[in-house]
């Protein structure tokens, strides 16, 4: 693979059609019942809302456009996944976009972003705290702190952070610095199934 490979896809490849997201900073909120999430952009308008399917074998989590217009749907690749791959499909063409690929460890939690048929890797999302991700694997209570994760490009340059608040509902702020190479719908997703899973 040459340096240059990882763009040889331009960004507009990895977008979804039914939504714009062109601000660079979001703010992701779980609702207090449950697997439920709204999406703001830095002017506070609403422009994503997600929520999980609960009664579904395989995990789901639909989204629609702050017009509650279907916009993209991220469903996992197994049944039960501990540590697999999750499919964003773009409600508007019914292709897959994107591949969420969860790695699973006890000290890191990483989230690489994948190109759907090569694999090739787009981003990643990692958390900063070993000691934080690793006791909130064994302690409950450790998932009222919040934890923070740095977003990466392809070639591993500091792209973004996901920033979790303190609230009595799961808030994360999500800012991007540079989003030329960095799918921002696949960003926010993953912002919200990390927060599901890690409350599960």
């Amino acid at each position: 693979m040459t340096e240059s490979s990882s763009f040889d896809s331009t960004p507009s490849s990895y977008n979804i059609s039914t939504v714009d997201l062109d601000d660079d900073r979001y703010e992701v909120k779980q609702s207090a019942i449950r697997n439920k999430y709204v999406v703001r952009d830095s002017a506070g308008e609403v422009v994503l809302r997600g929520k999980q399917k609960l009664i579904k074998m395989k995990e789901e989590f639909p989204f629609v456009t702050g017009d509650d217009e279907d916009a993209f749907t991220v469903k996992a690749g197994g049944i039960m996944d501990i540590a697999g791959n999750y499919a964003i499909t773009d409600a508007g063409t019914g292709e897959e976009v994107v591949v969420l690929d969860e790695d699973f460890s006890l000290f890191v939690e990483t989230w690489t972003i994948r190109d759907p048929d090569t694999g090739e890797p787009l981003a990643s999302i990692r958390s900063k705290s070993k000691l934080l991700s690793a006791l909130r694997h064994f302690i409950s209570v450790m998932n009222l702190i919040p934890n923070k994760y740095e977003i990466f490009d392809a070639d591993g340059g500091h792209v973004g952070d996901i920033k979790g608040q303190f609230s009595l509902r799961d808030t994360y702020t999500v800012s991007i610095d540079d989003a030329s190479t960095v799918p921002k719908e696949a960003v926010i997703a993953a912002a919200c199934i990390l927060d599901a899973l890690e409350n599960q």
